[in-house]
C-alpha cells in the first residue's frame, strides 16, 4: 500500500477492524506490532461510550489483543473534552454508564439533577423511561442536548438494541430542540484524537469498516482513509456512497508490511 508508506499516525476503529465481539480479526495483533515497530503513533477509536479505556483494555487483553490504556480513545472522552472547551466546570444530567460519567468527572464536570447546563446522552444497557422524561423536561427548560454519537442502534447477543441516536431523536421530537453529536463521524472527534497523539491530518490516516462514520469522518478531517472489508461493509456497499476512501482492503493484515 504505497499510498500509506509516509503515514506517521493512524486512527483505527475497533469493532470490525481489530475485533468482532470477543474474536480477534486475523492479522490484527501483527498489524499493531508493525505500528509499534515502525514508530507510528496510533489511537484505537470507538463510538462506544459505555466503557472506560481501562475497561476496554482489560476486555481486549483477555482475548489476546494487548493495548495500553492510552491507546484507546472513546466518544465519551471526546464528548468530555468538547464540553470542557465549551463550558469549563459545567454541569450535566447524564444518561449513560461509567465510561461517560468518569470522562466528565475527569474534566471537572458535576453531575446534577437540578437545572443542568447540558443533557448528555450516551449508551446504556438499561434506558429508563423516568430518566428520559427528566431529560426531556430539562431540555424543554433550556438545557443543551448533547449525544456521544449518532448511532441509532447497536448489536447484542439477544439482537438489536436502541442506542444513543435513537434516544436523542426521542428527546428532540418531544422538545423540538437541536442536538449536537460529538463522536464519529464528527471531525471534532478525529481532530481531538490527533491532538492527543500530537499529530495532524496531513500525516495521518483513518482505518474503519463503515463509510458513514469512519471514512466520511476521516475524509472531512483531511486524512487519508482505508475501508476494511472485515467488518460491516462490502465493496458494493461502498460504491453506493458519493465519496471514496483512499483504498479498500480486505483487512488491516494488508497494511504496513
Amino acid at each position: 500500500m504505497n499510498q500509506f508508506d509516509d503515514v506517521r499516525a493512524v486512527l483505527c476503529d475497533m469493532d470490525g477492524v481489530l475485533v468482532h465481539g470477543a474474536q480477534i480479526i486475523p492479522g490484527a495483533p501483527e498489524f499493531l506490532g508493525r505500528l509499534r515497530a515502525s514508530g507510528r503513533k496510533f489511537l484505537v477509536l470507538t463510538n462506544n461510550s459505555i466503557y472506560t479505556p481501562r475497561d476496554l483494555q482489560a476486555r481486549l487483553a483477555r482475548i489476546g489483543l494487548p493495548l495500553e490504556i492510552e491507546d484507546i480513545y472513546t466518544s465519551a472522552l471526546a464528548t468530555a473534552k468538547f464540553l470542557d472547551s465549551q463550558r469549563p466546570n459545567g454541569t450535566a444530567f447524564v444518561i449513560g454508564e461509567a465510561g461517560l460519567t468518569n470522562a466528565l468527572y475527569d474534566v471537572g464536570y458535576t453531575m446534577t439533577e437540578h437545572d443542568p447546563d447540558y443533557v448528555v446522552i450516551g449508551e446504556t444497557t438499561s434506558y429508563s423511561f423516568e430518566r428520559i422524561t427528566q431529560a426531556v423536561r430539562f431540555v424543554a427548560a433550556g438545557s443543551r442536548l448533547i449525544g456521544t454519537n449518532p448511532d441509532v442502534s447497536g448489536p447484542s447477543e439477544r439482537g438489536i438494541l436502541p442506542a444513543c441516536g435513537a434516544v436523542v431523536a426521542l428527546i428532540r421530537a418531544a422538545t423540538n430542540a437541536e442536538a449536537y453529536f460529538v463522536g464519529k463521524p464528527n471531525p471534532v472527534m478525529m481532530r481531538t484524537a490527533l491532538r492527543t497523539i500530537d499529530s495532524h491530518a496531513a500525516e495521518a490516516m483513518m482505518i474503519g469498516d463503515r463509510m458513514d462514520t469512519d471514512i466520511i469522518g476521516g475524509t472531512e478531517s483531511g486524512m487519508r482513509t482505508a475501508l476494511v472489508l472485515s467488518g460491516m461493509m462490502t465493496r458494493l456497499d461502498a460504491e453506493r456512497y458519493p465519496y471514496r476512501p483512499t483504498a479498500i482492503i480486505e483487512s488491516v493484515a494488508e497494511l504496513f508490511n
